[in-house]
């Protein structure tokens, strides 16, 4: 097993933030519906931005490079959209998806039959070599497609738009993530597209869990590793956590590389606060590959099960680290 870990303090504000349609709503309520069991969740998606971990100056320098018909282009997502009234994540996506299939360009020329902004192929029933070429259409037929795929609100964008393409190298739409997120901002004038307040990492969870979840690890160190150890007394990385949520009444699943991408809401992992999970991979483009989590305790330390041979410890995170995930894990959210 490899290491190294993060997270913030705990603050001491409930904060409930529910996004419905690009309109955030923040209340503090204890007995808002939301809070369940006590926990005050968020509702929000953190993987669309606002990005600082490769986001915000990767973004702008992205989007200063594009010409002024890929700009209209990001303007006509936008607006349509809006028109149909959906969420500014549904908007990344298909910028995402348009910048890498052509450069968010109508071309009239692709690998064999393919079209238009979003490479949309007429012999595989997208439609007319004219529609598919025309932006409107082919903006609409995407959004059309993007929201029949499960999850797609839940899902990284990238993801989501490979959803949509079925592309052969599906990683690459991750690319102009930082790109679509500042553009969101910038010509769709969302100031905070995932609805986490400025900033996700400003946010928790549910502070009571990250509290409970916390404690109930610090409570372990000391005990040894064990490959695939539920406890109670001894731990692989994974199931100290499965057992530290469990405590504050969190389901997450098994498996790290699971919990990385099903565990909770994502931010970007030097965005994280004590509570929150950071991973390890031996390729951090393909979560398949995390082979290491820890909770992040704040002050650049995580807590982890380590390895055969060792035991449950705080350790230094090193933020440089070539196998460190760029996106944290928020459980609960």
């Amino acid at each position: 097993m490899r290491l190294m870990l993060l997270v913030g303090a705990l603050a001491a504000v409930v904060v409930i933030a529910v996004a419905t349609s690009g309109v955030t709503q923040v209340v503090s309520n204890s007995t808002n519906p939301a809070a369940v069991g006590g926990l005050k969740l968020m509702s929000c998606n953190a993987a669309i931005g606002p990005w600082d971990a490769g986001g915000g100056d990767k973004g702008r320098h992205d989007a200063s490079r594009l010409n002024e018909e890929q700009r209209n282009i990001v303007a006509r997502i936008i607006s349509i959209g809006q028109e149909r009234k959906l969420p500014p994540l549904a908007w990344q996506i298909a910028i995402q998806a348009g910048m890498t299939e052509s450069g968010l360009r109508p071309l009239n020329y692709g690998d064999r039959d393919s079209l238009g902004i979003f490479q949309m192929r007429p012999s595989m029933g997208w439609g007319s070599p004219a529609e598919v070429i025309d932006p409107t259409y082919a903006i609409n037929k995407f959004y059309d497609v993007l929201l029949k795929v499960p999850d797609w609100e839940t899902k990284r964008p990238g993801d989501s738009a490979q959803a949509v393409e079925r592309s052969a190298y599906p990683d690459r739409y991750h690319n102009w993530e930082a790109m679509a997120a500042f553009l969101l901002g910038e010509l769709g004038q969302v100031t905070d597209p995932a609805g986490c307040g400025a900033g996700a990492g400003q946010f928790l969870l549910a502070s009571n869990a990250a509290g409970v979840a916390i404690q109930f690890t610090k409570e372990q160190l000391g005990e040894p590793y064990l490959w695939g150890g539920n406890g109670p007394d001894a731990w692989d990385c994974s199931g100290i956590l499965v057992k530290a949520f469990a405590a504050a009444g969190v389901k997450i699943p098994r498996v790290a590389n699971d919990q990385y991408e099903k565990g909770g809401a994502h931010l970007p992992v030097r965005e994280a606060q004590a509570g929150d999970l950071i991973f390890w991979a031996t390729d951090t483009n393909n979560p398949r590959t995390v082979h290491h989590v820890g909770m992040y305790l704040g002050g650049d330390e995580y807590i982890h099960a380590p390895q055969t041979g060792d035991v449950v410890k705080i350790s230094k995170i090193n933020w440089n680290y070539y196998e460190l995930m760029p996106l944290a894990v928020r459980p609960g959210v």
